[in-house]
């Protein structure tokens, strides 16, 4: 039997484009299944940590951990998107490479109006970055000094970006954990604060030019939680009954309150030279499993906005999207509440995107049958007198994720336990609980959800939990069921409409 070479090769090669068009289309159908519309995400490759957030001239500039090559974590770059109202994105070309000293960890950068770095030019205030190096090299030839901290500066708003000759402007004093620099302005002192990383503390350095650095002191040997390495810590102040108290946010992993990834945060004092805490208490700024490393933008005066990593490193590089890995939680803004006599650090959802319509106001019923719904969407709802419910979000292939609040423990929830793919991890697929922190007799529960993620703000914005999850059909259907009939709840659903 003769075989006709043509012929085969002509077939193999269709089958490779078959092949290559299934693959596509998976990509593509993945794309569309979980890409978020309301949080940013980049194009392709992998980001973790953002990075740098500056308010200036209208434009927010969102820095990121990524590595452009691949979707599991490589060789830290300084990604870049800019945004004019916080929904929609821009992805600008990549800010800040690696060079001989190492690859770009997580930083900070702010604007330098009185220009005391010198890095300024025709006037105009420079940007300053000021970044952890990391050098791989020295890491895996068993060196324990091989995290500094490095500054770079831009003159055109941070869309280019020149390195300091005089890198690395504090060198490691022999410590493994030696990273995440976040700076800020302190006027009480004219002078620039460092709050940095030191394994299982803080450590506070003072500058007057951003570029030579002396030690403070230190915060949280004995505060907080140890039960991982202390990674991207922020200071700032906010205003509470018309006093001012500074914030100190530490983000953790492992050791979160539903396990991995968390972000605790003190509320104390702080006077230029050292952090005193006002409570003994460990507490944390978000108790869902999906926000990490939060930091705040600089230059927006008194208002603080917030914006995660919406992942968590027990998974991380293993959720199932193709093309890019990771998103960043939804803009919050920050502030402070009293529950009789403890305070605490509260987040509300910082944009407003415009109103699509109303898909449902229902008053009084305790029973809302299956409507249809478009992503993205926000859920809100008043309860008159507390009484456990639960929320469940579907698709017609039976998965669903459910939310509320149990009376009994006094706990919100959330359970991506049947939510869709969740083979990837072990420690995914859970029910993730958090306290009621507010003590009223009415509650209101608030929730963004953005095709794979859900973001929970109960009563008005003191309790918060963020999840993700990946439905193999998106969840088009909502339905609220209650275990009474004694207690009244006005809920409403809005879609919203998209730039």
């Amino acid at each position: 039997m003769r075989i006709n070479l043509s012929r085969v090769i002509h077939l193999l090669l269709m089958l490779s484009i078959i092949s290559s068009l299934n693959a596509q289309s998976k990509l593509d159908s993945n794309e569309i299944l979980y890409r978020p519309a309301m949080h940013f995400t980049p194009a392709k490759g992998w980001m973790n940590d953002p990075n740098g957030m500056f308010y200036k001239d209208g434009v927010y500039h969102l820095y990121f951990q990524h590595y452009p090559d691949s979707t599991v974590w490589g060789p830290m770059h300084w990604g870049h998107a800019t945004s004019t109202d916080l929904i929609s994105w821009k992805q600008e070309p990549i800010a800040i490479y690696p060079d001989s000293i190492g690859m770009i960890f997580s930083g900070s950068a702010v604007v330098d109006e009185n220009n005391t770095s010198g890095f300024g030019s025709n006037g105009k205030a420079p940007i300053v970055a000021i970044f952890t190096q990391h050098n791989m090299e020295g890491e895996k030839s068993g060196k324990i000094d091989f995290q500094n901290q490095s500054i770079a500066y831009s003159n055109d708003n941070g869309y280019t970006w020149k390195m300091y000759a005089g890198n690395p402007v504090i060198h490691n004093p022999g410590i493994k954990d030696f990273r995440d620099p976040k700076v800020m302005w302190h006027e009480a002192t004219k002078k620039w604060i460092m709050t940095l990383a030191v394994k299982n503390k803080v450590s506070f350095y003072s500058s007057s030019n951003l570029k030579e650095w002396k030690h403070e002191s230190d915060f949280g040997i004995n505060n907080g939680s140890h039960d991982g390495v202390w990674e991207c810590p922020d200071l700032f102040s906010l205003k509470l009954d018309n006093r001012n108290f500074w914030v100190l946010t530490v983000s953790i992993n492992p050791g979160g309150p539903n396990k991995g990834s968390a972000t605790q945060y003190f509320i104390g004092e702080f006077d230029g030279h050292s952090f005193i805490s006002g409570s003994s208490k460990t507490k944390w700024m978000d108790f869902g499993a999906d926000n990490y490393a939060g930091v705040t933008f600089s230059n927006t005066g008194d208002q603080k906005i917030s914006i995660g990593w919406m992942s968590n490193w027990m998974y991380a590089q293993q959720v199932p999207t193709n093309k890019w890995r990771s998103a960043m939680t939804s803009p919050r803004e920050l502030y402070l509440f009293d529950v009789n006599g403890e305070r605490y650090l509260g987040s509300k959802l910082f944009t407003k995107p415009e109103i699509k319509n109303i898909v449902l106001f229902n008053d009084g019923a305790n029973k809302l049958e299956d409507i249809t719904l478009a992503n993205p969407f926000k859920f809100s709802l008043l309860q008159e007198g507390l009484k456990s419910f639960s929320i469940s979000l579907s698709n017609d292939i039976g998965e669903h994720l459910d939310f509320g609040y149990d009376s009994v423990t006094n706990q919100y929830f959330i359970d991506r336990t049947n939510a869709g793919v969740h083979n990837f991890n072990s420690e995914f697929s859970e029910k993730h609980i958090a306290p009621r922190l507010f003590n009223g007799r009415n509650m209101v529960l608030g929730a963004l959800i953005d095709k794979t993620s859900i973001e929970l703000f109960g009563d008005i914005d003191c309790t918060i939990m963020t999840d993700i999850f990946f439905p193999t059909k998106p969840f088009t259907k909502i339905n609220l069921q209650t275990k009474t009939d004694n207690s009244k709840m006005n809920y409403r659903i809005t879609n919203y409409l998209m730039p």
